[in-house]
This record gives structure tokens, sequence and C-alpha cells, in this order.
């Protein structure tokens, strides 16, 4: 794995069970390091010597999980590179299962154990809970199951990532493509947009495929695991214990109530600021007044710097934490052919530092996208104390919060990147806006995917025609008129939907959390900034609503607790 930017990099505590040197494609060696795990753990006499195996444990999970890490970071960043794909596939098929098996065993027999509830149940709880969460749903026949779905997640990005269009005389992605879209030029607007979906629909039909296969596969995993329906299999294993599927579409109900209202209201305003008849979906990003793109840096280096200058503002040792990142070499911001779409904050886990993957081409919504990454990268520095290897890492529904608080608090200072008040001014109305807007798209993938696992055995055309009927039911104002095929279709551009499954709505719940911790800055200022950090120093070793409390926010996702938020965004608006 010569391409990681960042070379090796030595674990943060000195390992006392893992071996210095691991062969990580030996399935014989890593089954040796479990094996003397059930050995030492048989022969705990003690709760403190039961204390110490899960230490050990640890050590191992975050041994292998870094393994993985590195050799997902090198395969997503060099999609075309044979070599990286072949060192992901092998550990994800020969180790992963290995490490999944082994796993449920060790925690089967951690859970029997008769000295677990001797244990202090305050520390322990949420670490037993996942444990016995793992053994009730873990079954030995979805492990090649599993193991056939990540290589089908591969496919998918595999496939994302190579699309490219000609245009304007030059080979760009569809990621590069997104920039004309900010353009003054309408029918430059449009002619990217329809040339970029056009190519989507190319491969429709490979999507489709793959998430066909997807699908059969999950609605299998769920079955051999006990359960009528993939919902259910699948908010367990994601450790929803919080909410359930009904809160779910509760929120839905709460977001067409409250949201919705406010997003036709700033449709209407820019049709009426553009002085079009109707809106398209090549008229959502581009200025309304007509100015030209916001273009708040030229190259990743420069987005780098006015970044840490933003995170250094807003925080000393936050900027110190970026900086840090910077000099170890654990950002990869540029966008390029052959690398996967999207972006991510990885952990390190033995280690215990974050790398930051995007495809930055120029836009305000990358400075919204590092921000964003960087408050996960926070998240996981905050926690390089913690031991045990599972409180590393909080629920997705508050590692959202991390990130997301980030944007909004990061925004403040965006005269880094805009040194005119006027350019500022308008980056954070956009940002504000797509806040607004992005609670409508939420409930559409979210719904999507419960409409997708209750009805196991639809079709696609009855598929698409649900979709479509969301996009219809929480799209607004937008005339889709003659290009009806592509809206039914634009789920195939949403990752999460392929790669992980029920994986959205924890972006929903976690932005009411961030606009309440932007809130509570804006009336406190540093307090708010600390509790906050004190939530990220839990990780994951507290419930979920207590994480939420700490930080200073409610956890709920109700209309009462929508309305005050959309308000406070409103007079923010009003303001700019």
């Amino acid at each position: 794995m010569s391409k990681l930017p960042f070379g090796e990099l030595p674990p943060y505590r000195k390992r006392t069970f893992v071996p210095p040197e691991v062969d990580w494609d030996d399935q014989q060696a890593v089954a040796r390091l479990f094996d003397l795990l059930e050995e030492k753990l048989a022969a705990c006499k003690s709760p403190e010597d039961l204390e110490r195996w899960l230490l050990e444990e640890s050590e191992l999970t975050a041994a292998l999980s870094e393994e993985r890490t590195r050799r997902y970071i090198a395969m997503t960043t060099h999609t075309e590179d044979p070599e990286a794909e072949a060192e992901y596939l092998r550990f994800v098929e020969n180790i992963q299962p290995i490490s999944r098996e082994r796993g449920f065993r060790l925690a089967k027999l951690y859970t029997e154990h008769p000295l677990r509830p001797e244990l202090p149940r305050d520390r322990y709880f949420v670490l037993d809970r996942a444990a016995e969460t793992q053994v009730r749903l873990f079954r030995q026949e979805n492990i090649p199951l599993q193991t056939e779905e990540t290589r089908l997640g591969q496919q998918y990005q595999k496939l994302s990532g190579s699309l490219t269009v000609e245009f304007q005389g030059r080979e760009q992605t569809l990621v590069q493509m997104a920039k004309y879209l900010e353009e003054p030029d309408r029918e430059l607007r449009r002619e990217a947009w329809e040339l970029t979906a056009r190519r989507r629909l190319q491969e429709a039909d490979e999507f489709e495929s793959i998430f066909d296969r997807l699908l059969e596969i999950r609605n299998s995993i769920a079955r051999n695991a006990g359960f009528e329906s993939y919902v259910d299999y699948a908010f367990l294993d994601r450790g929803r214990f919080d909410y359930t599927p009904q809160d779910c579409l509760e929120f839905h109900e709460a977001i067409e109530q409250e949201v919705l209202p406010l997003v036709r209201e700033l449709q209407e305003r820019r049709r009426k600021e553009m002085g079009l008849e109707s809106l398209r979906p090549w008229d959502l990003a581009a200025d309304p007044k007509g100015r030209p793109p916001l273009m708040p840096f030229q190259d990743a280096q420069e987005l780098e710097q006015k970044a840490e200058r933003v995170l250094d503002r807003l925080d000393p040792e936050l900027g110190r934490d970026f900086r840090t990142m910077r000099e170890l070499r654990l950002l990869d911001l540029d966008n390029r052919k052959g690398k996967a779409p999207g972006g991510y904050q990885s952990t390190l886990s033995e280690a215990r530092l974050p790398f930051i993957f995007m495809n930055a081409v120029g836009l305000q919504r990358d400075v919204e996208t590092i921000l964003h990454e960087a408050g996960h990268a926070f998240h996981a520095l905050a926690t390089r104390e913690e031991d045990l290897h599972p409180y590393r890492h909080a629920p997705l529904e508050f590692a959202e919060v991390a990130s997301m608080s980030m944007e909004l608090l990061g925004s403040a200072f965006l005269e880094e990147f805009y040194p005119s008040p006027e350019e500022a001014a308008r980056a954070r109305r956009a940002h504000l806006e797509g806040i607004v807007t992005f609670f409508p798209w939420m409930a559409v993938v979210d719904g999507f995917q419960h409409w997708i696992y209750t009805h196991p055995e639809h079709t696609r055309e009855e598929r698409a025609e649900a979709f479509d009927a969301l996009m219809v039911r929480f799209g607004g104002d937008v005339d889709w008129r003659g290009f009806e095929d592509v809206r039914r279709q634009t789920w195939h551009r949403q990752l999460h939907i392929f790669l992980s499954p029920f994986y959205y709505v924890e972006y929903g719940i976690a932005q009411l959390g961030a606009l309440q911790v932007w809130r509570n800055w804006k009336r406190q200022g540093r307090g708010a900034l600390e509790a906050y950090r004190r939530a990220l120093a839990l990780g994951g070793s507290r419930p979920l609503p207590e994480l939420f409390r700490v930080a200073g926010a409610e956890f709920r996702f109700d209309a009462p607790t929508i309305r005050p938020l959309m308000e406070m965004i409103q007079a923010e608006l009003a303001e700019l």
C-alpha cells in the first residue's frame, strides 16, 4: 500500500497483545490471535482480569480495523489500481469473515462469562448491550452474504468513480461537472446537467443489477437471523435502541409539515429573482441574482490553508489538530479521475488518527465538506485516550452532530475564504438554504429505503415509481417536465442506498442536534463549544440521548423540535 499518502503510523499505545508484525493476509495467523483471546478469557479469575481482557480484545479489533481502513483508503483513492483493489478484496473475502465469526464467538463467551455481572454497570452498559446484540444477530450462513455485499459495494463505487463525460473539449468526471451548475449562463447549466444525467442513465441497468443483488442478499441476511423484515434487522444491526421505524415515518411527516413550506418559500423567491416561469433542476445551485459562482479556493492546498485559518479563529486547539493532520498527510482532498466519489472521514484505529477523503473542485460545497469531515476528525481525536476500541466510535446519529455542528460553527469565519463581506454572506445563505432543502431529500432517501425493504418482492418499475412518488411529495416546486425518466433514477447517485442501508436518517436527526449546538453557541459562545467538546470526548461510551444532552441538545425529531429551529434559520436568512 505504498500509495497511501501518510505511510506508516505507529500505534497510539504500544501493542501488548498483538505481535509487532502480523501478516494480515494469513488466515491462520489471524485465527491464532482469536484462539489466544478465547484461552485468556477462559483464564480470567477476577473482574480486573476481565477488564484487562477487554483491552486486549480491543487491541486486536483496532489492529484489524486499521488494516481494513488502510486498504479501503488505498482502493478509494486509486480505484483504477488493480493491486489496491485486490488487496482490499483479499482482506474482505479472506480475513473479514474470520473476524466476524470469531468476533461473534468472543462476544458470546463474554456475555456468558460469570464475571461479567461484576463489572461496573455504568462503565460497561453500552458495551454489553452491543455484545448482546451481536450475539443475537450473528448467523454463520450470513458471513459469505456479508462478504458479497461488501464486494458489490466496491463494484458500485468503481462504476460511479469511472463515469466521465466530454464537455467543453475535455474529459471531466461527474463530480467536476457539478461546478457548471453554478454558472450564470442557464443554457450552459442545462447542457451540463443533462449531459451528466444522461451519462448516469446509460449505466442505469448496471446500477439496478448491483442493487437487485444487494436487495436479495439483505433480505436473506434478515431471514437467516430470524426476522420477517430487513427493516427490523437493520434497526437492531445499526444499534437503533432509542427510536423506531415508526418514529422515522413520523419524522418524515414533521418535515412535510414544518420544513417543506419554507422550502417552497425559498424556491418561489429563487424563481422570482431569476425571472423564470418555473424552476428546473439545473436552476437550483446557481446564484439567483446571476452572479458568477463563488470561488472560495483554487486547489486543494489553498482549501487546506484557509480551512486551517477558519478553525484557528473558532478555537486554537481545533486549528492545532487540523494542522497536525496536514503535517501527517492525513488529507486527500482533490478530485481526479479514478478516485471514488463522495467524501468520508475514516479513523486509523491503532494510530487513533483520522483521515479525510473528499473530491474538491472549488465550490462552496467543498468548504462545507471540509468543515464537516473535520468535525468527524475532531471527534476521533477527542477519544484518543479511550482504550476500549468500541467506545472510540459514537453512534452515527451523534457522530454527525460533531460534523454538522462544525459546518455551522465554522461558517462564522467564512471571511477566510471570502474577503468580500457580500460573498461571505452569500456563502452563509447558501449553506443555510442547503440545510433547509436537505431535510426533504433526507426524507426521500430514508422513506425510499423503508419502502424498499417493506416491499421485498417489488419490481424495478415499482421501485422507480415509489421513488418518484417521494420526489413529488418532498420535491417542492421544481419542474421536471421532459426529464421524468431522470427523476425516477436519481437515487442511483446516493451511495448510502447501495453501501450503507438505512444510513441516512441519522443525518436528519443529527442536523437537528447541530442546529441546537449552533443556537447555544450564538447565545453562550465559549460555554457551548466546551459542552460540544465534552460530548465528543465521550465517544460511544454513553447512550445516544445522553450524548445529545451533554452537548446541550434534545434527542427529539418531532414537529415541536423542528419548528423553532426553522424559525431561527428564517430569521438568519432575513438578516443575510
